[in-house]
């Protein structure tokens, strides 16, 4: 009786275990990157958009951007932003706190990318890409005009 009692618990102990085991987790925000952020990255959290001059907190999904000399976090753009596209302009990921204490390195250093129209979304690299890399992107079923591949050719 008292091997069976030591089995059972033994037993207990491993399914225990491999319920423990199960419910690790690895903590990346893949799931949680807005799909017109860019591609190609595994973790990011802000966007500096040099159109704009604003930042983009990818964990609060907030938009950091100066209201006169103030830095403000809203979760929408303000008005003269309406008619702006996320999906078309550049993104530059940042991975330091309060990126924005440091805006003008910043607009030193990616000012030059302010109408690059070339950067790949996450939107648009799984249209394009299956789950061997091959192309399947179409590019008149999927609404995208000649215009918008003017710089294609760099990718």
């Amino acid at each position: 009786m008292k091997k069976l009692f030591t089995l059972a618990v033994f037993i207990s102990g491993l399914a225990i275990a491999q319920v423990a085991r199960a419910q690790v987790s690895v903590n990346i925000n893949i799931g949680s990157q807005p799909q017109w952020g860019p591609s190609g990255y595994n973790y990011a959290r802000y966007y500096y958009i040099p159109e704009i001059n604003a930042y983009y907190d990818v964990t609060s999904r907030t938009y950091i951007f100066q209201n006169g000399r103030r830095w403000v976090t809203k979760r929408s753009l303000p008005g003269r932003y309406r008619n702006f596209d996320l999906y078309r302009t550049y993104k530059v990921v940042v991975n330091s706190d309060r990126p924005w204490q440091n805006n003008a390195v910043h607009i030193r250093n990616y000012s030059r990318y302010r109408t690059n129209y070339s950067q790949v979304n996450i939107r648009d690299y799984n249209v394009r890409h299956d789950n061997r890399g091959n192309n399947r992107y179409n590019d008149h079923q999927n609404g995208r005009h000649d215009r918008d591949r003017r710089n294609d050719h760099r990718r």
